[in-house]
């Protein structure tokens, strides 16, 4: 993406540029975009406004797969949008419910019929977003006719990306360029952020396992001690106890994990986890509702069972091994 910058702030960026980004070698599906926001009054929730080129190949076949029964004739019938879930519920509580008034800068009114919601399934993106014909969003920003936000393009070949950098600015000196990777690594950020804060849950979570294991570990239940020293007593071997607490342990820790597995499942695929969306999701914008889509990977469940279960057991095995090799009667007292 390529936004022009003056006086360190992004500004209007001419459309005349497409054609000559066009003629970059290693460039593909070049397109003008209008992106920004709109603010409700009193100015507290705002709506991202995304005006793209419904006829271009690229936007049209984006479109084609995030709404499949676009009716683009219909569509393009009088002023229409797609707007995300979010936006629509706002807009319906504050009695919108088919279409919506703008506010131009230059004081005019501009009535946009709300065409469809967007799919659920991308409210992590789109929830507060409105897309809508380029003309359209430039008569609501109120940009000239040869003006939009920014400029998009492809670069097939990823070895050629910065020598594709290096020619823009050599091209146009008050420009900055942004790639999807840059993008995708504030998001990630931004989460691992908000992360952060289940992380303090977390570790208090851990903190007290090990409490746990260090109270397993010291064998502070004498019952535990007389259970052995009798074992030992009526002639049970050492390699007998340890094979009884390991059994005896391991279909504890199973079921443990199954119930667990099966509560955090129901908990976040279910419930939606209600309070942990929260701290991901929640901000000072429109209200997000994800719909979250279960994924199972057995890799990470094996992982978490081992860093559950070994210490567990090595926790039950090691106290009732030193226990067991001690005489009946000591370990009876």
């Amino acid at each position: 993406m390529v936004t022009r910058i003056q006086a360190g702030k992004p500004a209007n960026t001419p459309v005349a540029w497409v054609d000559q980004i066009l003629g970059i070698n290693g460039v593909t599906h070049v397109a003008p975009r209008i992106y920004g926001r709109y603010f409700f009054a009193p100015r507290e929730n705002a709506f991202l406004v995304v005006g793209i080129d419904f006829f271009d190949e690229q936007n049209n076949q984006a479109l084609q797969r995030l709404l499949k029964d676009v009716d683009l004739k219909r569509f393009f019938s009088k002023d229409s949008m797609l707007v995300g879930e979010g936006v629509r519920k706002f807009l319906e509580a504050h009695y919108f419910k088919n279409d919506f008034t703008f506010k131009t800068p230059k004081g005019t009114f501009k009535k946009v019929n709300i065409y469809q919601t967007l799919p659920k399934q991308a409210n992590l993106i789109d929830n507060d977003m409105i897309i809508m014909p380029i003309e359209l969003a430039r008569e609501i920003f109120g940009l000239g006719e040869g003006e939009v936000t920014d400029i998009t393009f492809n670069v097939p070949n990823d070895a050629e990306w910065d020598n594709i950098i290096t020619k823009l600015h050599l091209l146009f000196y008050d420009v900055r360029v942004i790639e999807k990777r840059e993008v995708k690594k504030a998001y990630e950020n931004l989460y691992n952020y908000k992360g952060g804060l289940f992380l303090i849950l977390y570790l208090v979570t851990i903190v007290t396992f090990m409490l746990i294991l260090y109270q397993r570990y010291s064998m502070v239940y004498s019952t535990e001690r007389k259970e052995i020293g009798i074992l030992r007593a009526v002639g049970w071997s050492i390699k007998d106890i340890l094979k009884l607490k390991f059994y005896e342990n391991l279909v504890i820790v199973i079921i443990s994990f199954i119930i667990g597995v099966v509560l955090a499942y129901l908990y976040v695929f279910v419930l939606n986890a209600p309070l942990l969306s929260h701290i991901f999701l929640g901000g000072s914008n429109l209200a997000n509702h994800v719909t979250f889509v279960p994924v199972v990977k057995f890799g990470i469940l094996g992982s978490i069972f081992l860093f559950y279960a070994v210490p567990f057991l090595a926790a039950v095995l090691i106290p009732a091994w030193k226990v067991a090799v001690t005489p009946p009667k000591e370990a009876m007292l």
